[in-house]
């Protein structure tokens, strides 16, 4: 189960987030070569892809909301 964004709360596949929006194309790559060639075990692939989504949720989060624009609209005026 995830904790962040849409999915919050759902069981979802490593495959599943893998080809989510979260994950550029060029990391799903690597990661999966990185897998294959067993440099990474499948809990490390979960560990990595989990926390590349809590990340980028994070980010959204922070630049949506109204002390993030109050602090980027003071930085403007500096």
């Amino acid at each position: 189960d995830l904790d962040v964004g849409e999915y919050r709360g759902h069981k979802v596949s490593v495959w599943d987030l893998l080809h989510s929006k979260y994950i550029p194309e060029e990391n799903r790559k690597e990661l999966l070569e990185l897998y294959q060639a067993g440099e990474l075990t499948l809990d490390q692939v979960k560990t990595v892809v989990s926390t590349i989504v809590s990340k980028a949720e994070a980010a959204k989060a922070k630049e949506s909301s109204p002390s993030a624009e109050s602090t980027a609209a003071g930085a403007e005026h500096t």
